[in-house]
């Protein structure tokens, strides 16, 4: 479809011919006779473009442009009318309408306008992503890059956004979950509604159950007054529930029939209230050992782990480092007022040599730290924190010339294992799957491990 169209007019003939000819050109058309009724319509559901008779009973199709461009800007309106004169174009273009079209008319004319209409819209909004993606670009630090681990990771997000199905991002600490779960809302179906964060982990059981079912006056002490929970808050919009493997395991039978029902409870209130948020997780955790140590529910991990999204750690990044490096050494300049212009050859090399087990935020502080600090115009070697200077990659020995260096297969294996556990941070999950291994295997090689 080219767009959806809401098309306003009192005769019900001339109506059904336009819902007609319209559709055969690939609209979707809604047909309302009344302009009240078409208002309210416009506030409750998605259209990309209206079109309004002038001469209507009752309210006018120059008081409904009017109106309806004063409430939804974002949504072109095409005026057309039997009475084409000069000052009804004016009093039309003057009530916002982006189209004066005078009867009689083509269909085919209609439809070309409506086509310009839903591109200029269309511009609009892309305009207006991209300024708020300058004016948050800080935001968006951990999502610069252009290596095959970040092209996997857009194209991924980019398919993932448009739906409303609940998302589980996973990834290691510092490693920009948030900055993901923030941009899908950003390019979803939601994005002109809230977006909600709370760490489950940060709070204790009984503040995080009222944070996020809300609670009614009275509920416990000093509950002095009614409150609306998180997940009512953000209707329309997007929940981000970040450490989501934290939940306390007394709240996960209440969240996940929440999420089942869309209704929840308040504490202390015997009345459940409805709430319509797309629900996207987060944790650094491994989600499945935790359900199969019965730390986590299976049936929840089952419905918040619909669609899957792994964050992929910085060193697997490659040269990502480097231009992650390069923006925040800019703005770490801008706020500081010093005058360093860039990173040396030898500090480039620590940076890249180095495994960031802190992810990006490790690397921003590290910038941060080495900016303050430096004496010259570019960052040195010597200016980086003691662990990146001095940080040599572990490598696992197989043989050499010694005999004496040579080691049992048993021996190799567990040093293998210990290195592939180190790249992934710990995650025998992910672990288990590069080795090739089931995770309960995995945990049996562990045991035997000095």
């Amino acid at each position: 479809m080219r767009g959806r169209i809401l098309v306003v007019d009192d005769d019900l003939e001339m109506g059904a011919l336009l819902r007609e000819d319209l559709a055969q050109r690939d609209f979707e058309v809604c047909v309302e006779s009344d302009a009240e009724d078409a208002l309210e319509i416009l506030a409750a559901e998605e259209f990309d473009a209206v079109v309004t008779d002038v001469k209507m009973r009752g309210v006018s199709g120059i008081e409904l442009c009017e109106r309806a461009t004063a409430n939804r800007p974002d949504v072109p309106v095409i005026v057309i009318t039997a009475f084409g004169s000069l000052e009804t174009a004016i009093a039309a273009i003057r009530a916002g309408a982006y189209d004066f079209l005078p009867k009689p008319f083509q269909v085919e004319e209609l439809a070309f306008r409506l086509g310009r209409a839903l591109q200029q819209r269309r511009l609009t909004e892309e305009v207006r992503r991209l300024r708020e993606d300058a004016a948050g670009g800080s935001r968006a630090d951990g999502l610069l890059g252009s290596s095959p681990a970040m092209r996997k990771l857009r194209d991924l997000m980019t398919r993932v956004a448009p739906s409303d199905a609940p998302v589980l991002i996973t990834g290691e600490s510092g490693s920009g979950k948030e900055l993901v779960a923030r941009w899908i809302h950003r390019h979803g179906s939601r994005r002109d509604g809230p977006f909600i964060a709370i760490n489950c982990a940060a709070l204790p059981e009984q503040l995080l159950e009222s944070e996020l079912f809300g609670h009614v006056r009275g509920a416990f002490t000093d509950a002095n007054r009614e409150r609306t929970g998180l997940l009512v808050h953000a209707n329309g919009g997007t929940l981000f529930l970040d450490e989501i493997a934290d939940l306390p395991i007394a709240l996960q039978p209440k969240l996940l029939r929440a999420l089942q029902e869309r209704r929840i409870r308040p504490v202390g209130s015997a009345e459940e209230v409805g709430f319509d948020a797309r629900i996207v997780t987060a944790t650094n955790r491994d989600v499945e050992a935790a359900a199969e140590e019965e730390r986590f529910r299976q049936d929840l991990l089952f419905r918040i782990d619909v669609l899957r999204v792994e964050v992929p750690p910085l060193r697997a990044r490659g040269s990502d480092v480097l231009l992650l490096a390069q923006h925040f050494l800019r703005e770490c300049v801008a706020r500081a007022g010093r005058e360093v212009t860039g990173i040396s050859r030898g500090a480039a090399e620590k940076l890249l040599g180095y495994h960031w087990p802190g992810n990006v935020r490790e690397l921003q502080n590290c910038i941060e730290r080495a900016v303050a600090l430096t004496q010259h115009e570019q960052i040195l070697a010597e200016d980086l924190p003691e662990r990146i200077r001095d940080y040599r990659r572990p490598h696992v020995l197989v043989a050499g010339e010694d005999p004496s260096e040579l080691v049992s297969m048993e021996e190799v294996e567990r040093r293998y294992i210990a290195r592939v556990l180190e790249a992934v941070g710990g995650n025998k999950t992910l672990a288990a799957r590069i080795l090739g291994f089931d995770r309960k295997t995995l945990y049996r090689k562990l045991e035997r491990s000095p």
